[in-house]
């Protein structure tokens, strides 16, 4: 009879501590959950809309560690929440950082919030939050954000501020909180305001380097504000008998000031009236100025003709060479026409340079020249047969083709108002109209609808060169794609940071571009949109920093205000839609492609936002009337 094997000791130890940690894992993320189901249902906003079947790290504004997958930050700031908060969130106990910043909560803040040891920032400003400021949270031994400003805190500052070591940021203004100041004494602070409260007394000696203007509002003196009146009966507040002459010097003073005021003003009107900025879109660039703009990013704006090998090419062998249509497009003009337009250059793109070419007979059209093709003429032939097949009305239409041994040219529709690359970085000066929220994410849906229509068509089609050069605008603005395809016609021509700016990591080879690196790419180009910077600027001018990686290191700890285009910053509530758009972005650009979405989820996830968005302007026009 064989003897029973003896399990090997070293292996069962090795499968108790995995399980162990698998369990430890998977009941700390069952904990987190809890936490923020426990949230879901105190307050109403953007977690009533979380899908309670997918993973807790999907639902918008939580993000989760990399390693063990517990939550490590919760951000809603303007996600309409209302309500109390309720007692759970202490449960998040890897949680880092907590913006729930404008939002309409009310209420205390939860006692278990005592138990979020790990949290580095805390962002409840512009709420209705009262009652005292617990003490607790200046037991946090991790804390160095701290922002309650904006809410309707009232009692003292606890005087266990000091126990918060690390605190670099205290912003308490526009409270209703009394009493004097505590003698704080915190090496690492350096951001301090609690203006704007009922504080009495004096301000002590290690704020004294604040600026004045964190303590106004309030009945303080001491430096950096007016001396204390020791002498008096007013307990320490400032002195408020002035003498003759200090009456008549601040009379003096006011009188100089209105005389000042009124010079600036003569001097102002003088200057004639000033074009105002409009919040709509951009009104339409001549053709002399999308030029210009061409020019800059690197075009020519000289007249050439098409000629030299292309004209040798005319008649081949004797056999005449042709343009190639496609479907209904017009057939009003054949090669010789086109060769013996008169051409301006629009600028060279990835793949060849690129013109925009009037006929004689009054079309103007955009022929791209390619460079460095490495396929067969029949290949050749098939791909761009199934490009010119590709009908949708966000894609730019290719409306013929002429091939040769010397010369490849694709004709396309042209755009009058050029690119958005052209748009969101040719000028920035004063004369500049702003292209506003409503139709930057509009063009993000257009786009996302043109590439996602070019990912229907099968699972091998992909765009292969997605940037914001390639997005270009009809008179109306409506966003179109171009440039789908010519990844695996020719070898780039562009210079590498021109490229890389947008490339996924996983891609090697410009020519095997995946759909799901399609969708890094897009998610470049979304945060371009967002930021107002180019891939290529992070790249050259953020000590080699690309823009996916500058966007996180931005809002690591906090959905901060300086990773969006400051153009942006000038429309009001529309913040909670730039942050969920912000999101989706950060979604398409995860290092490993299986963690991105499809370019139809993405298009979902956009049009969610613009519905949303027409939604409140509506709602604030009818409640204007």
């Amino acid at each position: 009879m064989r003897p029973k094997p003896t399990p090997n000791p070293n292996l069962w130890g090795i499968f108790l501590v995995y399980s162990f940690l698998f369990c430890a894992v998977n009941s700390d993320l069952a904990s987190d959950k809890a936490a923020l189901l426990a949230l879901r249902d105190a307050v109403h906003g953007t977690p009533r809309f979380w899908n309670l079947n997918a993973s807790p790290c999907n639902w918008t504004g939580v993000f989760c560690s990399s390693e063990d997958g517990g939550v490590i930050a919760l951000r809603l700031p303007g996600a309409g929440l209302m309500g109390q908060l309720p007692r759970g969130i202490g449960n998040l106990t890897q949680l880092q950082t907590l913006s729930l910043r404008h939002n309409a909560l009310s209420g205390t803040i939860p006692d278990d919030f005592a138990n979020l040891t790990a949290l580095r920032c805390l962002f409840f400003n512009g709420n209705n939050f009262s009652s005292d400021i617990p003490g607790f949270l200046f037991n946090l031994p991790n804390l160095i954000k701290l922002d309650l400003s904006k809410n309707n805190f009232s009692g003292t500052i606890p005087a266990s501020v000091n126990n918060s070591t690390r605190l670099a940021t205290l912003y308490l203004e526009d409270n209703q909180l009394s009493g004097s100041i505590p003698d704080i004494d915190i090496p690492s602070l350096k951001q301090f305001n609690v203006s704007n409260n009922d504080l009495t007394g004096m301000i002590p000696a290690k704020l004294s380097g604040m600026p004045a203007s964190a303590f106004e509002g309030n009945l303080l003196c001491g430096a950096p504000l007016g001396l204390c009146n020791v002498t008096g009966s007013g307990g320490g507040h400032p002195d408020k008998n002035l003498s003759a002459g200090a009456i008549t010097a601040i009379v003096i003073g006011c009188l100089v000031g209105v005389l000042l005021i009124i010079t600036i003003l003569v001097c102002f009107c003088s200057c004639g009236k000033k074009t105002e900025s409009m919040d709509v879109v951009p009104a339409k660039q001549t053709e002399t100025e999308i030029t210009r703009v061409k020019a800059a990013e690197g075009g020519e704006s000289r007249s050439i003709e098409f000629s030299g090998a292309a004209r040798a090419e005319v008649n081949n062998g004797g056999n005449k060479s042709f343009l190639v249509f496609f479907g209904k497009a017009s057939k009003a003009f054949d090669l010789d026409d086109l060769l013996r337009a008169s051409a301006e250059v629009l600028g060279k793109g990835t793949f060849g340079m690129a013109y925009k070419a009037a006929l004689e007979m009054g079309t103007v059209v955009t022929v791209k020249r390619l460079k460095e093709v490495n396929v067969s003429e029949k290949e050749f032939k098939d791909k761009v047969e199934v490009i010119g097949s590709m009908d949708h009305e966000n894609l730019v239409p290719l409306r013929a083709y002429y091939y040769s041994s010397r010369e490849k040219l694709l004709v396309y529709d042209f755009m009058p108002m050029g690119s958005l690359s052209a748009l969101l970085h040719g000028s920035r000066g004063g004369g500049r109209t702003p292209l506003n929220w409503q139709s930057r994410s509009r063009i993000a849906l257009e786009a996302a609808k043109g590439i996602a229509y070019l990912h229907s068509r099968g699972p091998t089609v992909s765009h292969g060169n997605i940037k914001s050069s390639n997005i270009l605008l009809t008179r109306t603005y409506e966003a179109c794609v171009s440039d789908f395809g010519l990844a695996q016609l020719a070898s780039p021509t562009a210079t590498p940071n021109s490229v890389d700016g947008y490339r996924a990591p996983e891609v090697t080879d410009g020519d095997e571009v995946s759909q799901k690196a399609d969708v890094y790419s897009f998610g470049v180009f979304l945060l371009e949109l967002l930021t107002g910077k180019a891939p290529t600027q992070a790249i050259l001018n953020e000590e080699g920093v690309d823009l996916p990686s500058w966007v996180q290191s931005i809002v690591q700890e906090e959905w901060s205000a300086e990773v969006f285009d400051p153009e942006l910053l000038r429309y009001q509530n529309v913040e909670e839609d730039m942050v969920q758009l912000l999101q989706v972005a950060i979604n398409c650009t995860s290092q490993h492609p299986d963690e991105r979405p499809s370019m139809a989820e993405v298009t979902s996830q956009i049009e969610e936002i613009c519905r949303s968005s027409s939604e409140e302007d509506l709602f604030d026009d009818v409640s204007s009337l």
